[in-house]
């Protein structure tokens, strides 16, 4: 299954769950499931197996054809994609404050897949370690940002780049006066 339904799939529940005002737990226990899964599957962290995907929609009490029905399976684009900053979607990966991703962009291309992303960090977000199963290009537009590793910190400052394998544990860190942004590209491989 392409990254870019999975990203659809994920959008949804997330949409859903919310729409009708359900919390992580509450989808979890009618599903079956832990929250954590829940929560890691509307991010984007991992992809359910498809018991577990017909589980959580049954739990969000909505019908299986009308959950699918306005997905994109097709890609059925022309050769030039534009995307209009109005268009990008707001999505949260992890439950944590100060930490606004927009999605740009995310399409398959041969054996792997780019999701394209603007993060902004405000001053004095803090949040556990992550980690995505993707290489990961980050590029700092504004501001500043200390990308903590297990092992190591790095500075980054306006225009530096990093580019790294998103498995291994890390937690950007805005330790500024302002607001940071950075373009994120997340590159996975099938």
């Amino acid at each position: 299954m392409e990254l870019e339904v999975i990203v659809q799939i994920s959008n949804k529940i997330k949409s859903v769950r919310k729409e009708k005002n359900l919390t992580l737990q509450e989808v979890a226990d009618r599903a079956g499931v832990t929250k954590g899964l829940i929560s890691q599957i509307e991010n984007g962290r991992t992809i359910p197996s498809l018991l577990v995907l017909i589980q959580i929609v049954k739990a969000l009490e909505t019908d299986l054809d009308d959950f699918f029905n306005d997905l994109n399976f097709y890609g059925k684009e022309g050769k030039i994609l534009v995307q209009r900053s109005d268009q990008y979607v707001k999505f949260e990966k992890e439950p944590a404050s100060g930490y606004q991703y927009s999605r740009i962009f995310t399409k398959k291309f041969n054996a792997c897949t780019i999701d394209i992303v603007l993060l902004e960090i405000q001053p004095g977000s803090e949040r556990e370690y992550v980690q995505t199963e993707a290489f990961e290009y980050k590029y700092l537009i504004e501001g500043t940002v200390t990308y903590i590793f297990r092992d190591q910190t790095i500075e980054l400052r306006q225009g530096d780049s990093l580019l790294f394998d998103g498995r291994i544990e890390h937690n950007p860190v805005n330790r500024g006066s302002y607001p940071a942004k950075m373009l994120v590209i997340y590159f996975f491989e099938e």
